[in-house]
C-alpha cells in the first residue's frame, strides 16, 4: 500500500476532507475538492510537461486526462487507504469511485491549505509520477477510441450518446450520460457532461471488449 507522505499540521483539515457532503451538509469536503481539483491538475500538468519534452498539446492533454480521472483517482484513494477513513452517508455502489476521488481530490486542497502549493505539488509528484511513466504512448481519450473502434468494427457508425437527468444535490449534481453502439450500451456519470460521456465511453468499451473476447 502506498503513503501519503505527509503529515498534516493542521489535523481538522484532514478531518474535513475525509468527510463527503451525505454526512455533513455544512461542514463537508466540496470545498476542499474545488480547490484540490486544481491544485492536482496543475501539478500534474507540469509533471507531464517535464516527462515528455516532445509531445504535442494534444498528446499531454490525453495524458492528463487519463491521469486525473475519476477511475485514477479513485484507485490512488484505495492504495493510500483512504477508503477506510472516508466519512460517507448511504450511496450505491456506483458513486463509491466519485466519492473516493472526490475525497483525494479535497485530501490535495487540504494539504495546499496547510502547506502551500510547492508542497502539495511535490506530494502529488511522488504518487503521480510512476503513473505517467506506465504508458511510453499517449493513451487516446475513451470517446475517441469509441469511434474509431465502432467505425472500424460497424461499418462507419457512430456512438450516439444521450445525456439522462443529473442526480445528487442541486449545488453539486452528479451526470448521468447513457452511449449506445453496436447493439451495446454503458453509463458513465461525472461532475459534468464531458466526464460522465468519457466515463460512459471508458464502460462500453470494456463491455465491446468482453464481447469480442467472448466472440
Amino acid at each position: 500500500m502506498r503513503k501519503l507522505n505527509y503529515d498534516f499540521k493542521d489535523a481538522g483539515l484532514l478531518n474535513l476532507a475525509l468527510t463527503q457532503s451525505g454526512v455533513d451538509a455544512v461542514k463537508n469536503n466540496e470545498r476542499l475538492e474545488f480547490i484540490g481539483d486544481r491544485v492536482l491538475g496543475l501539478s500534474v500538468a507540469e509533471l507531464l510537461y517535464e516527462m515528455y519534452p516532445d509531445e504535442s498539446e494534444g498528446e499531454l492533454a490525453r495524458r492528463h486526462a487519463m491521469l486525473v480521472s475519476t477511475e485514477t483517482l479513485g484507485n490512488v484513494a484505495r492504495e493510500l487507504g483512504l477508503d477506510k477513513h472516508v466519512r460517507h452517508g448511504h450511496m450505491t455502489a456506483g458513486r463509491i469511485q466519485h466519492v473516493l476521488a472526490d475525497a483525494m481530490e479535497a485530501v490535495f486542497g487540504a494539504i495546499f491549505l496547510d502547506s502551500g502549493f510547492e508542497v502539495a505539488r511535490d506530494v502529488i509528484v511522488e504518487i503521480w509520477r510512476e503513473l505517467a511513466a506506465a504508458d511510453a504512448v499517449a493513451p487516446k481519450d475513451p470517446k475517441t477510441a469509441l469511434q474509431e473502434l465502432v467505425q472500424h468494427m460497424d461499418s462507419g457508425s457512430l456512438p450516439i450518446y444521450e445525456y439522462l437527468d443529473a442526480t445528487g444535490a442541486s449545488h453539486n449534481p452528479v451526470f448521468n450520460v447513457r452511449v449506445s453502439a453496436m447493439g451495446k450500451s454503458a453509463v458513465g456519470s461525472g461532475t459534468s457532461k464531458k466526464s460522465a460521456s468519457i466515463a460512459a465511453a471508458s464502460e462500453l468499451l470494456k463491455i465491446l471488449a468482453i464481447s469480442e473476447t467472448g466472440n
